[in-house]
């Protein structure tokens, strides 16, 4: 398996109103079974999930927080806005959105937009993946698996990598329990998380600061089968209870 990874170069600067998909198809000659990653803040910023930091009044959690942080109130008020609950207050601020995925400051972000405004995460990515791909099915017809990343750091480890918060297309986890290895040993445990394999290379292209490439596409790719279910339940997610824990200690 020989699999082509291509920037998708040429976009302008995306704004609010935007056709995406459409700008994109203009640039990229898809083939059934291509897979395009597209960056959460391009997205965000075509449907117009942004805010402005003098619109935002912050209450008294979020100066709160602030004081701890050293952020601007208003930011992180944007981010208590963005959260279904809060796991960590200092020294950062870790969150669950409403969608299951958990991350720093809910994935508000101010690079790459005007100063003053800031980004956020799009409410229903998994939505979102599938829109992109219905649209880009319509112009091209061609039938093309999306993910939207978006950079998230690691317990345990140093440094930022591409995730997958949406997808449509294909499932999320190659399964592979119930196979067998090359020595005939029935693997019990084994799930990879392809879309997010996907997306970390997808952001090595794309890059974190000024490269200006928000899309990215993978050619001859294979398929596979699993399921979705990328996040731990409450149950068995034991970092986040032993947060949780330690929160309510507070």
């Amino acid at each position: 398996m020989e699999i082509q990874v291509s920037a998708v170069r040429g976009l302008p600067l995306i704004r609010q109103g935007d056709d995406l998909p459409g700008m994109i198809c203009e640039r990229v000659a898809f083939e059934d079974g291509d897979i395009l990653t597209v960056a959460s803040s391009v997205y965000s910023k075509a449907k117009g999930f942004t805010r402005d930091l003098e619109s935002i009044v912050p209450g008294a959690d979020a100066v709160r927080i602030a004081r701890k942080t050293g952020e601007d109130p208003r930011f992180v008020q944007a981010v208590l806005d963005s959260s279904a609950s809060i796991l960590l207050e200092e020294p950062f601020i870790l969150s669950e959105l409403p969608f299951g995925h958990i991350g720093v400051r809910a994935g508000v972000d101010h690079s790459n937009i005007e100063d003053g405004r800031l980004i956020l995460l799009p409410p229903d990515p998994m939505a979102a993946a599938a829109e992109m791909r219905d649209e880009i099915h319509r112009i091209s017809g061609k039938d093309v698996r999306v993910i939207i990343t978006d950079t998230c750091g690691r317990a345990f480890r140093r440094g930022q990598t591409g995730i997958a918060i949406g997808w449509a297309g294909m499932t999320a986890i190659d399964d592979y329990r119930g196979d067998t290895d090359l020595f005939g040993h029935v693997l019990k445990i084994t799930e990879e998380a392809v879309v997010d394999e996907i997306a970390a290379f997808a952001n090595f292209v794309m890059g974190e600061s000024h490269q200006g490439v928000p899309a990215v596409v993978f050619k001859n790719c294979r398929t596979w089968k699993g399921h979705d279910l990328i996040y731990f339940t409450a149950e068995e997610d034991i970092i986040r209870a032993a947060l949780l824990k330690e929160k309510k200690k507070d």
